[in-house]
């Protein structure tokens, strides 16, 4: 639970924030969402989620009357009056409060809220690896947008925790791996990684466009393209990456081993660099 929240405006006690029962976010999950991690009181890519904050905006022709930077110093106060150093940082965006309808006023005012909490300590579960469930992928596809309309992947995710997984991948129809539930997917092949590409209807991850670029700096060879189900469980190695896992090497899916049963070379070294 977040212990301090900005609420349009005001700061207060997480349990004191209060928003309208008419609320276009609770009543049909009409709105965005941001989550940054920070390390020793510094957010990690905070003007990165900003920027996507934004074209989740455009994506779904929201206005936001804040810019960028006075969303940075929005976050910056929430961490500072949290007091605390190693925090995520939850930034949701709602239309506004109107009657009930499925159109909307143009002139609606939005919602924002942000919060902090303490970072979940995910280090063990690094070490040792996880495992994950295959899920069919049953979402919109505009998975680029960051909604907070999380109910096929809340769905997904709580099938997973009910057999001691730890996350879902999902797959499309033709068996095509797009990503987990919270988390982008990638894949090693004789010492090269691979990921879905943008065009398979996943979300652009902040974590996974660091991955990215750190492979190349180090000389790892990976490819964005089509991973299929298949594929993916005869890899040598496999990872998930978000702003809160970092890097989480996979060591099951399912009842099948991957690889040698435990975390990788390659992902241990993704872990390794991603925050230097």
């Amino acid at each position: 639970m977040c212990n301090v929240v900005y609420f349009n405006g005001k700061f207060s006690k997480f349990s004191e924030a209060m928003t309208n029962i008419e609320d276009r976010g609770y009543q049909f999950g009409d709105g965005i969402y941001e989550v940054i991690r920070s390390y020793g009181g510094v957010p990690f890519k905070l003007r990165e989620h900003l920027e996507r904050l934004e074209r989740s905006a455009e994506g779904i022709r929201m206005y936001l009357p804040w810019s960028i930077e006075g969303l940075e110093k929005i976050c910056m106060e929430v961490l500072n009056r949290s007091k605390l150093s190693d925090a995520d940082i939850y930034i949701q965006v709602t239309r506004g409060t109107a009657p009930r309808n499925h159109t909307y006023s143009e002139d609606i005012k939005p919602n924002l809220i942000i919060g902090a909490k303490k970072a979940k300590d995910l280090s063990e579960k690094r070490e040792h690896g996880v495992k994950i469930i295959l899920a069919p992928d049953v979402r919109w596809k505009k998975c680029w947008i960051k909604s907070t309309n999380l109910l096929p992947n809340i769905m997904a995710k709580q099938q997973a925790k009910e057999v001691g997984a730890f996350e879902a991948v999902q797959y499309e129809e033709d068996g095509t791996v797009t990503e987990g539930g919270s988390s982008n997917v990638f894949a090693v092949f004789n010492g090269t990684i691979v990921t879905p590409s943008l065009k398979h209807n996943i979300l652009p991850g902040i974590t996974r466009a660091v991955i990215i670029e750190k492979a190349a700096e180090e000389g790892i060879n990976l490819e964005e393209g089509a991973l299929n189900v298949e594929q993916l469980q005869e890899a040598d190695e496999i990872f998930l990456t978000s702003t809160t896992m970092e890097v989480m090497p996979v060591v099951r899916i399912e009842e099948k081993v991957v690889g040698k049963g435990k975390p990788g070379e390659i992902a241990r070294k993704m872990q390794e660099v991603l925050l230097k």
